[in-house]
């Protein structure tokens, strides 16, 4: 194949003939998401999905799309939590490449692109970091595209960015330092603007490893997944190849797209807002009904991950409203 620039590279590895997405590798398998962690990351959304049908005006058909959807498990388990009356109205869809599970329900859609409109709430839970995008390094002679032979994962220094590249950069990443790397975000804000423009009346999450222009890493965050451990990206399939995410920069496209109000928070904020506190139960619980206190406890830790901000409390949220407010519960 020769050499390539990082986004052929990842577009090649993760969603090729035989990519990694492809062939229906399963997240869990390879990494921790607050989908394994806990059922109480659905029911948070499942709450969330109940304000937005409220702000709706409970209207007879409500849509629920997940987009990057893995195996399903985000919106089967929104689908079982949600009550009986929004359960009846609810259109769910997955958007994704790999082939659909044989466990997942008869009325869960799968398609490998989000429906022409959208009136309900979108989720793209770590979706946008496996979005395929360039890296670049800034050299004596200025940023200049760092080039990657997909067999080995070998790099070496390429040409220079085109001026869509080099203005998304100039605005949201500006290198410093000969040696200073990025990873441009272009294809992620756009890829995120084209989900916001089918959205006519609801909301819109995208939930991924994220930073801020104030805290961009000078070495950028591309990484490699596999079996549960962090190893060399080598775009040759065999893992899963990710990098953290510009979020605010996706908001602005967003907004471009028809957003209407917005917000950026971490998953902490975010949750605890929805009820997720991880509180511990009242000692007096484990005299009075041990077995209800063990299983409080039990839910407390799975709580308390979700939101740990050294852990997965940490991922960014960002939230976009078209043509209703903010949920009470983030506003």
């Amino acid at each position: 194949m020769g050499w390539v620039t990082w986004r052929q590279g990842m577009e090649g590895a993760l969603y090729g003939e035989k990519g990694f997405y492809r062939r229906g590798e399963r997240p869990a398998a390879h990494f921790r998401t607050s989908v394994h962690a806990s059922h109480r990351y659905a029911a948070a959304f499942a709450r969330l999905l109940a304000e937005v049908d409220a702000s709706l005006g409970h209207p007879a058909r409500v849509d629920l799309v997940d987009v990057g959807a893995g195996c399903g498990g985000l919106t089967t388990q929104i689908m079982r939590s949600v009550p009986a009356g929004l359960a009846a109205r609810l259109a769910p869809t997955a958007v994704e490449v790999a082939p659909r599970p044989r466990e997942v329900p008869v009325e869960l859609a799968w398609t490998a692109e989000p429906p022409e409109e959208i009136n309900g709430l979108v989720i793209a839970n770590e979706w946008l970091d496996n979005v395929p995008l360039d890296v670049v390094e800034l050299t004596p002679l200025g940023p200049r595209m760092v080039l990657v032979d997909p067999a080995t994962g070998a790099e070496r220094i390429g040409p220079p960015l085109d001026a869509a590249d080099h203005d998304w950069l100039a605005r949201w990443w500006p290198l410093r330092e000969p040696g200073d790397r990025a990873e441009v975000g272009r294809p992620r804000c756009e890829a995120w603007g084209a989900v916001v423009a089918r959205l006519r009346h609801g909301l819109a999450v995208a939930v991924d490893y994220s930073h801020s222009r104030e805290a961009r890493p000078a070495q950028g965050t591309l990484a490699g997944y596999r079996d549960g451990h962090v190893v060399p990206p080598v775009p040759d399939g065999s893992c899963d190849i990710t990098a953290h995410v510009a979020l605010d920069a996706c908001a602005v496209s967003g907004e471009r797209a028809g957003a209407t109000a917005s917000l950026l928070t971490t998953q902490r904020s975010a949750l605890r807002s929805l009820g997720v506190t991880g509180a511990r139960p009242p000692v007096e619980l484990a005299h009075q009904d041990p077995q209800a206190y063990v299983a409080a406890l039990c839910a407390a830790g799975e709580e308390a991950e979700l939101i740990d901000p050294a852990g997965l409390g940490g991922f960014g949220w960002l939230v976009q409203a078209t043509g209703i407010p903010l949920p009470p519960s983030l506003a």
